[in-house]
């Protein structure tokens, strides 16, 4: 139940990461054009694309730790027993849910400061809102640490009924 909640989140992280990535070539061809054609620039673009960026990586982690996009040395586990690799795979799951354990712990102290004092970046014209970048770098983070635990947990639970996995399903 919890994995098909989070999947179905990621997929919709995904989605929404996307047509943001999307939006943002618009934004940055009329700040070109602007800039080329009639010397004025679309106000606040590198402060908006600096911020949509981040957005975009951190929505689309879990996507990727689900569909088994992150890094692998396969020059490794390819070349050990299944049951090894099962153990190397538990242990790196393990490492992933640490360290995206690790960084929303903090983000959600920088979301929440950035929240109550409404800090913005950028000056002049437009001034960009921090929390939407710290919020979906805690989202972002916590949910990777929770797919992460699955993936361990569902490898362990294999592993132990003599099914080893070697690693996430890649998609």
């Amino acid at each position: 139940m919890i994995t098909k909640a989070v999947d179905v989140t990621a997929k919709a992280l995904l989605v929404f990461a996307s047509l943001l990535a999307f939006s943002l070539c618009f934004l940055v061809v009329a700040d070109v054009v602007g800039r080329s054609l009639f010397s004025t620039p679309v106000q606040g673009t590198p402060e908006i694309v600096s911020s949509a960026i981040v957005v975009i990586c951190y929505l689309m982690a879990t996507h990727a730790v689900l569909s088994g996009g992150m890094m692998e040395v396969t020059l490794v586990t390819g070349a050990v027993p299944a049951p090894v690799r099962a153990v190397l795979v538990f242990v790196a799951c393990l490492l992933g849910a640490l360290l995206f354990g690790i960084i929303a712990w903090g983000g959600l102290d920088r979301f929440v400061q950035a929240w109550v004092a409404g800090s913005y970046e950028g000056e002049g014209a437009l001034r960009v809102p921090t929390w939407p970048a710290r919020l979906s770098v805690f989202v972002g983070s916590a949910l990777c640490c929770v797919a992460y635990v699955l993936i361990a947990f569902r490898g362990a639970r294999d592993a132990l009924a003599g099914r080893a996995i070697a690693s996430p399903p890649h998609h």
